[in-house]
């Protein structure tokens, strides 16, 4: 019987290595690292499986010229499920469309129009001129304020009001919202802050949110934030 079983775990390893990689599925607005295993071409894309800390996952970018022994950073990523490749002529179960650090005008922004075009996947809000007057109330915060005193806000309370610049449902069981208000900087990244909530909204829509900020988060598989608010609900 032991024999059997011993035969029987080895079938089943070689039958997955065989197949594709394990799908892996990041958080939306994530950031994702790794290293290039192996590069596909289509016309306006090229996509990538990419060896992370935690195992191997599919991403695509915006025309690059990236070399398979590569290690790249993939910023502002969507995630996808049952992606369509109708250059490639490949589905993938699901993929990481993102904007590839370093790259230049072709590969930023281009792969957040593929996710756009995408059924199910609106686009993310215009992010010129935002001017969101601060949340009134015990434990209001701008952005940049959680931003930049987030080891001060750990494990706290805040209550923060924004426009939400990127939705993305159902990650993890969690609704994703990109928030920003104009305060903090781009090239600091005190501009955005992450928000995880059952709660529901739209791209555009000015909110109010309070929850409760995290800091260090690692969802694994190179996916992770230094500063978030969790547990959060919106209110009218």
């Amino acid at each position: 019987m032991k024999a059997l079983f011993a035969i029987c775990l080895i079938v089943a390893a070689t039958l997955a290595r065989a197949g594709e990689p394990p799908a892996r599925v990041p958080p939306s607005g994530a950031v994702v690292r790794g290293v290039v295993l192996e590069v596909q071409e289509a016309p306006s894309f090229t996509y990538l499986r990419l060896k992370t800390r935690d195992g191997e996952t599919w991403a695509a970018v915006g025309k690059a010229p990236v070399k398979v022994g590569t290690e790249v950073t993939i910023e502002n990523v969507i995630v996808m499920k049952d992606f369509e490749s109708k250059s490639l002529n490949k589905k993938f179960a699901t993929i990481a469309l993102g904007n590839l650090a370093g790259g230049g005008a072709g590969a930023r922004g281009a792969a957040g129009d593929v996710a756009a075009a995408h059924a199910g996947v609106a686009r993310p809000a215009d992010t010129a001129d935002i001017h969101v007057p601060k949340a009134s109330g015990a434990n209001a915060r701008t952005v940049a304020e959680i931003m930049t005193k987030g080891a001060e806000l750990k494990d706290k309370p805040v209550l923060v009001r924004g426009k939400v610049v990127k939705y993305n449902p159902q990650i993890m069981g969690k609704n994703w919202i990109h928030l920003r208000d104009g305060s903090g900087s781009a090239a600091t990244g005190s501009n955005d802050v992450l928000v995880t909530t059952m709660s529901q909204a739209k791209a555009g829509d000015v909110v109010t949110v309070k929850g409760v900020v995290r800091t260090d988060k690692d969802f694994g598989s190179g996916y992770s934030y230094k500063v978030l608010i969790e547990e959060a609900t919106l209110l009218p």
